[in-house]
């Protein structure tokens, strides 16, 4: 039990620091490339900045999962589960919290798997909170453009 414990946290703490950077990054590049002087997106700059962000969020999902996957692949026991596609497969259902079922691990192994969709949630929250905040920068100068 302990062994599985190890890894999520490592896991947790190694997905933080991609989400934390990753986001960071983007932020400044947004706030660098589109705001302009007033603090208002650029003209024009609004729906591409949230398609961007979107796909940058997007993206970095992709990166956690992936690293999630490939733990399962090489450090759970052979024969949990078969290959990379099935690894990525069952960590996109346990990071998304979907779970269907129709793959699991072993009993000694499923707390890893309960460790992964809580960071999912956690982060899955994270991206919501700074799509938020770029929606809600995007409508602030639209708004104040109409006056």
């Amino acid at each position: 039990m302990l062994e599985p414990i190890l890894m999520g946290t490592l896991l947790v703490a190694v997905c933080v620091l991609i989400h934390a950077l990753g986001t960071s990054y983007w932020v400044r590049y947004l706030f660098k490339r589109h705001l302009g002087a007033d603090g208002r997106w650029r003209l024009k700059s609004d729906l591409w900045v949230l398609i961007s962000t979107a796909v940058v969020l997007l993206g970095l999902h992709l990166l956690e999962v992936m690293l999630w996957a490939l733990t399962y692949l090489w450090g759970v026991p052979a024969g949990q589960l078969d290959s990379f596609e099935e690894a990525v497969y069952f960590s996109f259902v346990t990071f998304t919290t979907l779970g269907y079922g129709d793959v699991t691990l072993s009993s000694e192994w499923r707390l890893l798997s309960g460790i992964e969709a809580f960071i999912g949630i956690l982060l899955v929250g994270w991206t919501t909170a700074l799509l938020f905040a770029v929606l809600q920068r995007s409508l602030r100068g639209a708004g104040e453009g109409t006056k």
